[in-house]
């Protein structure tokens, strides 16, 4: 009787596991790495012509308007591969992405998903 009763414990926490599972699917890999961080790739070209746009900065932070820390710039190719901090309680990390020279617009944008490893950002030249 005792064995009858394990058994039937074991297969009701069976079921709720699989029940769990069968709603919420696998848990997804972390997407930061050891040191806490995401890494992503972006490239920017220019939205008037589809060229790579050299030097524009990538600035990144925690909150909309706040202190923002230089991730990144781009190079030649307009191509950048920057390290997103863990944040916690965060909705996405804000990024500026900020030509020096000024002739294209600051962009200010906000990351929801970073699963989207490689972005694309197309910047208006400066009015």
């Amino acid at each position: 009787m005792k064995c009858l009763h394990n058994l039937l414990k074991g297969l009701s926490l069976t079921g709720a596991l699989f029940a769990f599972q069968a709603c919420y699917g696998m848990p997804e890999p972390s997407l930061y790495d050891e040191r806490g961080e995401a890494s992503m790739s972006f490239a920017l070209v220019s939205r008037a012509t589809g060229e790579p746009l050299e030097g524009i900065r990538i600035l990144g932070g925690t909150h909309y308007g706040g202190n923002k820390d230089e991730l990144g710039v781009t190079g030649p190719d307009g191509k950048c591969q920057v390290s997103i901090p863990y944040q916690r309680n965060v909705i996405g990390p804000f990024i500026t992405f900020e030509d020096p020279e000024g002739k294209f617009a600051v962009k200010d944008t906000s990351l929801a998903d970073l699963r989207e490893r490689e972005i694309v950002v197309k910047l208006y030249p400066a009015l």
